[in-house]
């Protein structure tokens, strides 16, 4: 299938520049090199980003695995997110893309833009059995550019002991309302109530999607009562005491380490930290965020898709479509989320089969599957622009520098400032 929309490979080196805000906020890697992609019939090239997963390890040993049921051997390079992004565009302007790229999801719309990535028709995929609200993310004017491995998102944690003594139950909180009670009753105990990451980073608009997309506001429009209401939730815990004042500058992680110390009732945070929460000296439950007037906030992904980039000899694709399906059967998405821990799988087959195996991740299955990418609605390369415009108005409301409804219109002006 010819594809319309491919511009100039040479484009590459201004959507570098873009791709600087992106950065997967759920687990991170860093480190990594690479030599050029192999252009020998019986090497095929895999790049990721997930140096920490060296050759001796699991992950190294699957893939391959899928080299070796192709009938290749994969030559495996690993880099930190952002440098990924990186690499791949420039190894598209220099004629050496690798056969295939694990790529943070943000990241997809990006690599496609320039006209580096096959679609998934062209390279004879079937995604018809992948959730469709994950394959979004990859999604840019119609056409699919990968396939999701796996997604994690967030939900919210709760110390189950603080709850139980302040007489709260986690079942009865499914909305704005209801949620904030049992702030009000944990406080009220002598407890700290809730803890989220308002960073002034990719990992604060992560974060804030979830009230945002629960209000029913929209990325193209940051000051619509939806998303003033959204912010006005989040400043009114802080004003309350509900919320302390370090998650102006808090990072997920920083806020689990302070959801660890067992003074707090919630943190909001992410699927990676299940095997964390198992182990923590108090017990832990999980709630689904809510939305404003009850249900399942669609809260944003995290994540990788697994991507072809063009190749000039085409014959290549062949093996490459057989390497791609050997990691996104339901039992390579299975595969995955037992590698990794924290990954639930983007097909229904897949999810039902990781919960035979663990049923107590039906609360993160049923988050992801209520999920949002980043990037979906067709925003493309304009979400991080986007995004940091969102960011910087938490960051002045939380602060006080500003009314909620004051920051959303100066982030909205600034967002159309910088993708007009």
């Amino acid at each position: 299938m010819q594809n319309t929309r491919r511009k100039p490979v040479a484009l590459a080196t201004t959507a570098v520049l873009t791709t600087a805000t992106l950065a997967l906020v759920g687990a991170c890697s860093s480190g990594g090199s690479s030599d050029s992609a192999s252009g020998d019939d019986s090497t095929y090239t895999w790049w990721d980003p997930y140096p920490q997963h060296d050759g001796s390890s699991d992950w190294e040993q699957r893939v391959q695995q899928c080299g070796e049921d192709a009938g290749v051997t994969i030559e495996r390079t690993a880099y930190d997110t952002t440098a990924l992004t990186n690499q791949a565009l420039l190894s598209a302007q220099e004629g050496t893309s690798p056969d295939v790229i694990l790529i943070d999801n943000p990241a997809v719309s990006t690599l496609a833009d320039t006209g580096m990535l096959t679609t998934v028709d062209e390279l004879g995929l079937d995604t018809g059995d992948v959730d469709e609200n994950l394959l979004a993310a990859g999604v840019v004017d119609g056409e699919a550019y990968g396939i999701p491995i796996g997604a994690n998102t967030l939900a919210l944690y709760y110390n189950a002991e603080i709850l139980e003594a302040a007489g709260v139950d986690p079942a009865s909180i499914t909305d704005w309302a209801s949620l904030t009670a049992a702030l009000e009753a944990v406080t009220a105990a002598g407890h700290e109530g809730i803890t989220f990451a308002g960073i002034g980073t990719e990992e604060g608009s992560f974060q804030f999607l979830p009230w945002f997309w629960g209000a029913g506001a929209d990325l193209t429009q940051l000051d619509s009562p939806e998303a003033v209401a959204a912010l006005e939730l989040w400043k009114g815990w802080l004003d309350a005491g509900y919320a302390p004042n370090t998650v102006i500058q808090n990072s997920q992680n920083t806020t689990w380490e302070e959801f660890l110390t067992g003074n707090f009732a919630f943190v909001e945070n992410g699927t990676w930290q299940v095997n964390s929460a198992a182990e923590a000296g108090f017990e832990t439950g999980v709630v689904q965020l809510p939305a404003q007037d009850g249900g399942v906030a669609p809260a944003p992904t995290g994540g990788e898709f697994i991507v072809a980039p063009v190749q000039e000899d085409t014959e290549r694709y062949e093996t490459t479509r057989q390497i791609v399906e050997c990691m996104t059967t339901p039992e390579g998405f299975v595969e995955t989320a037992n590698t990794f821990a924290y990954y639930i799988p983007p097909t229904e087959a897949g999810q039902e089969q990781l919960l035979e195996e663990q049923p107590e991740l039906e609360t993160w299955v049923e988050a992801v599957r209520s999920a949002k990418g980043r990037t979906s609605d067709n925003l493309g390369t304009d979400y991080p622009m986007i995004s940091e415009a969102l960011w910087g108005a938490v960051q002045d409301a939380l602060s006080g520098a500003a009314t909620p409804q004051e920051a959303l219109e100066t982030a909205q002006a600034e967002a159309e400032a910088a993708t007009s």
